[in-house]
């Protein structure tokens, strides 16, 4: 399929990483698949060196792509403006355009009760997921504006319900969520299309949780209703081609929610 052909994409978090099954074990990078096959170029951004450029060889071999591999790591003591700026230049010199912008990247401590949270770890939530979207977002709005392209955030159930040990990430998720409803509303006159999703997908990391500390998993991880988490590729990334259809656009500031892959629900 070519349903994205000729078009940009910048998915930040997009490191390769795979279940113990050999199939797709990250969210960033199972978009990353989905766009690919769609004939996207990409830019993927990571912290991980070594799984990024693991990733640009796979993407290019297998689906004839032309992917940029810009390590990128938004925190307290960067110059994040000039990181993320240095990104979108590497984009536009190479494809002369974006078309969309996916914010996945997120990091946190997990398990950690809010009293015992240290400023240290509610700063790695906050700029590894609400400044380095908010930084994404007003970089990329030039570009997005001519492309009329669009922006896909991510934010959590465990900012809509909440989730023992996750303060921080549930901070920041729902800093996502806000910032996304206002965009949605401010950028629509420019013909951007602003979307969050909260997803529920199982991943490597996730893999790592339940064989490492299966006390804490069970009391900690429930099964979605549907009775499966979600495919990074199959059922989060097909979502995020379709929220990349120009011809598609969603309520404005609505927030989609998939439950195990099987549904949408605004």
């Amino acid at each position: 399929m070519s349903f994205l052909k000729n078009k940009t994409a910048i998915i930040t978090g997009a490191g390769r990483a795979v279940l113990s099954d050999g199939r797709c074990g990250s969210i960033g990078y199972g978009i990353a698949i989905a766009y690919a096959k769609e004939g996207a170029n990409l830019i993927i951004t990571g912290r991980n060196k070594e799984k990024l450029a693991q990733g640009k060889e796979e993407l290019e071999r297998l689906y004839g792509i032309k992917v940029i591999a810009a390590a990128a790591d938004i925190n307290a003591a960067a110059d994040n403006e000039a990181v993320v700026k240095e990104v979108i230049k590497e984009a536009v010199d190479a494809f002369g355009r974006i078309d969309v912008l996916v914010n996945n990247a997120q990091a946190s401590y997990s398990g950690v009760t809010l009293e015992d949270h240290t400023t240290e770890q509610f700063n790695l939530a906050m700029f590894s997921g609400l400044y380095a979207t908010f930084y994404y977002m007003k970089a990329c709005y030039p570009y997005l504006k001519e492309t009329k392209g669009s922006v896909i955030n991510f934010a959590s159930g465990a900012g809509l319900f909440g989730k023992y040990g996750q303060s921080s990430y549930a901070a920041a998720k729902e800093g996502i969520r806000g910032l996304s409803r206002v965009a949605a509303i401010e950028w629509a006159p420019a013909g951007i299309n602003v979307n969050v999703i909260c997803p529920l997908a199982w991943t490597a990391q996730l893999e790592k949780f339940k064989n490492t500390y299966p006390d804490a998993y069970e009391k900690n991880v429930e099964t979605p209703p549907a009775g499966h988490f979600a495919d990074p590729e199959l059922e989060i990334g097909r979502v995020c081609v379709q929220l990349a259809n120009p011809d598609f656009k969603y309520m404005t500031g609505e927030t989609i929610t998939l439950e195990g892959g099987l549904g949408l629900r605004p």
